[in-house]
């Protein structure tokens, strides 16, 4: 049975170890610095708990989950693949595109199996879309936009709402046409954050479509939501439903979806991809464009440009 360990226990943290305590895995440990979280936790699901992750290492884990802030992920991967241990990095990958790569070209030199947390590939509902763009059933794709705004989460420091939220879309874009992002222009500031709390991310791929994302920390009720519209149809996703609607030139139709938590299957994918050596959920390198076209998306609004990735 793999063994794992789960790095950080904050909200994505706790709903990591949640999902794990009941599946078919060894959950060894948790770690994080706030005591009181740590011995909630480990009580609950019973397993051990540790304010410091060097001491959840020495436990003899296979794999670990990392889900400590943005800034920790270069620290804490390193330490991992010193020590063999297999990896599932919490999105963004990294806060630079530096130790992004260092991160990734690390695992590979030590063997390390990495991958990274993008949830939202993982929603049902996504899942069945991704299905029908694959087998033509919408036509060509000629435009994404999406909307995720919603009100601000206090915890969320680090980082500003690009690489927060609006990187779940620009990857969820990327992964829906399988194309990467050639070009971003965005525009946004801050009101209430020390980074900024809203954007509007304009990308292409190429000459074949073009994606549109609104993003923010300021609007009272919480919207996760895509349009794809396609020469032959357009597709309607509410992420929090899990639910996809299909019009043409006849007729408007629901997807039938059968919901699950995406964490769920995601955490599936990746111990899959542990003991069969399957492709990854998501690679390092896929995780490293989505972080490449954010941190360009802010380059962009700050210096009112262009920029091409």
């Amino acid at each position: 049975m793999i063994k794992i360990g789960v790095i950080g226990s904050g909200v994505m943290g706790g709903h990591h170890i949640r999902n794990l305590a009941s599946m078919n895995v060894e959950l060894v440990g948790i770690s994080d610095i706030d005591k009181k979280r740590v011995t909630e936790l480990s009580n609950t699901y019973n397993t051990k708990g540790f304010l410091d992750y060097k001491e959840l290492i020495k436990e003899g884990i296979d794999a670990a989950i990392v889900a400590v802030p943005t800034k920790l992920h270069k620290t804490v991967c390193d330490d991992l693949i010193e020590k063999g241990i297999d990896i599932l990095v919490e999105k963004p990958i990294a806060d630079t595109v530096e130790n992004a790569k260092e991160i990734i070209d690390n695992a590979k030199k030590e063997g390390i199996k990495l991958s990274v947390g993008h949830i939202e590939r993982f929603n049902p509902a996504i899942q069945k879309l991704k299905e029908l763009i694959k087998n033509e059933t919408l036509g060509k794709v000629v435009t994404m936009s999406s909307k995720r705004v919603g009100p601000y989460n206090p915890r969320i420091r680090d980082v500003g709402i690009i690489v927060d939220l609006g990187v779940h879309e620009i990857d969820i874009m990327s992964f829906l046409l399988e194309q990467k992002v050639k070009t971003v222009y965005a525009t946004g500031g801050k009101r209430i954050h020390p980074f900024e709390d809203f954007a509007t991310i304009l990308m292409t791929f190429g000459n074949t479509c073009t994606g549109l994302i609104d993003t923010n920390w300021h609007t009272p009720h919480k919207v996760r939501s895509l349009s794809v519209v396609a020469d032959k149809g357009i597709a309607e996703v509410d992420y929090i439903e899990q639910k996809l609607v299909l019009y043409d030139k006849e007729w408007e139709k629901d997807a039938k979806i059968e919901r699950k938590e995406p964490l769920s299957i995601e955490l599936e994918c990746f111990i899959n991809y542990l003991k069969k050596n399957t492709e990854p959920p998501v690679s390092g390198e896929e995780g490293l464009h989505a972080l490449e076209v954010a941190i360009s998306a802010i380059e962009s609004y700050m210096n009112n440009k262009i920029v091409n990735i």
